[in-house]
């Protein structure tokens, strides 16, 4: 069992603790692990560590835990563990990437911190250790997703995330945001209105209301829904819009 029958968390324990209680961004390392990196440069290596701080791995490999100290990292044993991707790029496993540089959601240095940690004897390869995450999640040691638990020994970890609520939201109220307002691209072509009211209403090439719907902000992320049906989105970077190869700015 993962948990004990006075409801104390039997891996680990105090490893994360201190996980939940990191706010001053101190390192996290999971050592002496069986990591499945699925990166083809660094491959499979045994007794290894992965190092990360926040969302992005910073180093995996043996003898990192000799600087954990020098570091003040948080240490968590992974004696008799796997450590895989929990985000799997499923072409890569079927041999579909020409090139390392195209593969994706490999536990490499730069990348997001998001793996499992499994027995050995249930991820004998990343398929496998996917499996026991959806069919005996009990089993999981560890689902770490962008530096935060989700699992820990077999059971929903404290605080975690949970999913948006399925179906599409309530239009927003955006009175007073400074991203409302009249977007144009840099070659005058696309006008891209955005009302506080959650409504979207473009111009392309002088043609009006060549397309119009709802949009929704989170962070720096836009989704829009057409009124046709579609979904498409774009991104704030500074000052700029980014959406379907147009770069706007704010008329």
């Amino acid at each position: 069992m993962s948990i004990t029958d006075t409801g104390t968390v039997s891996w680990n324990p105090e490893a994360l603790d201190e996980i939940l209680s990191n706010g001053e961004g101190r390192p996290v390392l999971f050592t002496n692990a069986r990591i499945l990196t699925m990166d083809p440069l660094i491959g499979t290596m045994t007794g290894a560590d992965l190092l990360f701080v926040g969302s992005l791995v910073v180093g995996v490999g043996p003898a990192i835990i000799t600087a954990a100290g020098d570091d003040n990292a948080i240490v968590v044993d992974c004696t008799g563990m796997t450590i895989a991707p929990a985000v799997v790029d499923t072409a890569a496993l079927t041999g579909g990437r020409g090139h390392r540089s195209e593969y994706v959601a490999t536990l490499t240095p730069g990348n997001s911190t998001d793996f499992l940690v499994v027995p050995d004897e249930d991820a004998t390869d990343v398929p496998a250790a996917l499996a026991t995450l959806f069919s005996r999640p009990q089993q999981i040691r560890a689902l770490i997703a962008a530096g935060r638990p989700v699992l820990w020994a077999g059971a929903d970890a404290p605080g975690r995330a949970t999913a948006p609520q399925a179906g599409i939201p309530a239009s927003p109220d955006l009175t007073g945001s400074p991203r409302v307002g009249v977007w144009i691209d840099v070659k005058n072509f696309l006008h891209q209105e955005l009302t506080a009211d959650g409504r979207y209403d473009e111009t392309r090439g002088g043609r009006p209301h060549a397309y119009q719907g709802r949009y929704w902000i989170d962070g720096d992320r836009i989704d829009y829904l057409d009124d046709l049906g579609f979904w498409a989105y774009g991104a704030f970077t500074g000052d700029e819009l980014h959406h379907a190869g147009y770069v706007m700015k704010l008329g």
